[in-house]
């Protein structure tokens, strides 16, 4: 065997072992992202423009594409507001629906009816988690009457089991992993099975992650999963980066102050740095992860619509946030 030969060989195997490796500790080549700019389109608090609700949804244009995260929970308001804010979502192809409750999908038949006349292409691909179309005991599953009408109007709806990159450096979570017991959700529900009801836990919650040269940022529904649990699954399944920006809502808002210090702690271990804390975060919530964080008041605010964190300049509050 010729030294060349050998060499190549070994070459060969190297590249191997390194694929290997990456696959086994789940974590993926990096592509960050230079343009980010989140817009919140609903929650409670407003500014002039614009009506609060009990709702999530938020824009996030990402390298000149964009993305509709949730769609709020009465059927105009993100409509609404984005044309009350200026913001024209008919160029938007793809929508991410973080969970099935009624505040973050609500505004879905709405916005693709309205934005298809402008353009056809409109909300054409949604992405949702494992799960989100599960029998719910006692409760009609209205996203499914939702998926129909909307496959009839050529929508696909896309369900992913895992994490998958959308685009470059954006990351879907998939469904999450359990391991601390945050139980971010009522505890009220049950889901039907061909093995008989268990406990509903939103098996099907998940969240986008955005690669930045400055770290992570989150964006997240309700964090039903739980904020720690969704950090912690990037960390092992994605990628190993310090987290930047968390922002979305993170189901705080009945946290014991033992909670709160706890998820406080695992934040700072993570590196965030920022924080848009929105919906079912809770403002006491938020502020007691600010003292703890030791961040100012322009690096963490309750989220208001019309609210922005852009990669560059950083959050733009509200006024009524600041």
């Amino acid at each position: 065997m010729t030294f060349k030969t050998t060499f190549i060989r070994h070459q060969i195997l190297l590249i191997i072992i390194v694929l290997n490796s990456s696959f086994l500790t789940g974590q993926q080549d990096r592509k960050p992202v230079y343009e980010l700019k989140i817009t919140t389109l609903s929650t409670m608090l407003t500014n002039g423009k614009g009506i609060g609700e009990w709702g999530y949804s938020a824009l996030i244009e990402v390298d000149g594409r964009k993305i509709l995260f949730d769609t709020g929970a009465r059927p105009e308001t993100v409509l609404n507001n984005a044309r009350e804010l200026g913001i024209d979502l008919s160029d938007v192809e793809d929508v991410f629906l973080s969970h099935n409750h009624w505040d973050h999908t609500g505004g879905l038949l709405t916005l693709r009816e309205a934005l298809k006349k402008s353009n056809p292409n409109a909300l054409k691909r949604v992405h949702v988690g494992d799960g989100i179309f599960s029998k719910r005991v006692n409760s009609d599953n209205t996203l499914l009457v939702t998926k129909e009408a909307l496959e009839e109007d050529n929508v696909t709806f896309i369900v992913y089991s895992g994490q998958r990159e959308l685009f470059p450096g954006v990351w879907i979570t998939g469904p999450i992993q359990r391991i601390h017991d945050e139980r971010n959700w009522s505890g009220n529900g049950k889901i039907e099975t061909e093995n008989g009801t268990i406990e509903d836990t939103i098996p099907e919650d998940q969240s986008l992650v955005i690669d930045t040269p400055e770290g992570y940022v989150l964006v997240s529904g309700c964090g039903h999963a739980g904020l720690v649990n969704t950090l912690e699954h990037i960390h092992a399944n994605i990628n190993k980066e310090a987290v930047f920006a968390i922002i979305g809502g993170f189901h705080l808002i009945q946290a014991s102050d033992e909670q709160l210090n706890w998820t406080a702690g695992k934040l700072k271990d993570f590196g965030v740095s920022k924080i848009i804390g929105s919906h079912c975060t809770g403002i006491n919530s938020l502020y007691a992860l600010k003292e703890t964080l030791g961040l100012n008041r322009s690096d963490a605010v309750v989220g208001s619509v019309g609210d922005s964190f852009n990669l560059e300049t950083g959050i733009k509050a509200g006024i009524i946030a600041r």
